[in-house]
């Protein structure tokens, strides 16, 4: 038995950066809804910061569903 150490190490580099992406996008989408709060307080209408949120959390459901449709497909 035979282990391709190189296709090992490409799968969890690839792994590592997509949990990474992903963590840093989804917490940006929480930051942007609490600047939206923050807007709000201050009289604002934190539209910017709900965009930015909204387009985070679509981003990481796109990712998510990607690598579900690799794992059934």
């Amino acid at each position: 038995m035979d282990i391709d150490w190189g296709a090992l190490g490409t799968v969890f580099v690839v792994a590592l950066a997509a949990a990474v992406v992903l963590t840093v996008l989804f917490a940006y989408g929480i930051r942007g809804l609490s600047a939206r709060e923050t807007a709000r307080e201050q009289g604002g209408s934190g539209v910017a910061a709900f965009t930015g949120s909204i387009v985070c959390f679509a981003v990481c459901a796109a990712v998510v569903a990607y690598g579900i449709y690799l794992i059934a497909a």
